[in-house]
């Protein structure tokens, strides 16, 4: 009897020993500024795109919801096949998550009109209720995307014509980024999911 409460509690050590740990409280990103005693943390800006229903998208579309977001152009030949392949993992993991929304920002508002990112969500077969792909004036776009650490910009040496990173990124519902990965690789994506489920956990 005695071996076998021994052997028990040493399973049990060995058990608690080899648990995940509780993850990290996910930090605020960005460029904060310190007035007096005060931070003041970065924000997603106000804004106001069109969708792919010809719908108006502003902040107040995710109110008291978190999104993701990401920044592509439908006729993109590098990476944005491979984050909207990612995107999708995320979007079908988070199917019946009501409080999760998805954001697609395109660089190209003079070819992804508003018909041709119609037709693209279409082939995703997303639901154009969660998952909004916008369009609007360059240059708000290209200013926006700064606001979200990311990388649009016309190069026409670039292939497509256009220079832009593949993030992925994690905004709450008060605006702030909470997370972001390189949405062209998986084993990323899959850590970046993690923070997903730990502010769902925390709103």
């Amino acid at each position: 009897m005695r071996y076998w409460i021994i052997a028990s509690l040493a399973l049990s050590a060995f058990a608690c020993n080899n648990s995940e740990p509780p993850q990290k409280a996910l930090p605020i990103i960005g460029n904060h500024d310190i007035q007096g005693k005060d931070t003041i943390y970065h924000q997603i800006p106000d804004f106001a795109f069109i969708d792919q229903d010809s719908q108006v998208v502003t902040n107040a579309t995710f109110d008291g919801k978190i999104y993701v977001a990401d920044f592509f152009f439908t006729s993109c030949p590098t990476i944005c096949p491979k984050v909207k392949k990612q995107m999708l993992r995320i979007y079908d993991k988070y199917k019946d998550e009501p409080r999760l929304m998805f954001l697609s920002h395109s660089i190209d508002p003079k070819r992804d009109t508003v018909g041709r990112l119609k037709t693209y969500s279409e082939n995703l077969g997303v639901d154009t209720e969660r998952w909004r792909f916008v369009t609007g004036n360059k240059d708000e776009i290209y200013e926006i995307a700064d606001d979200y650490m990311s990388i649009a910009l016309e190069d026409p040496t670039a292939p497509g014509g256009f220079d832009h990173s593949g993030w992925i990124l994690l905004i709450d519902k008060d605006r702030h980024i909470r997370s972001y990965c390189n949405g062209t690789v998986p084993e990323k994506v899959d850590e970046f999911m993690k923070d997903v489920d730990w502010l769902l956990g925390h709103m």
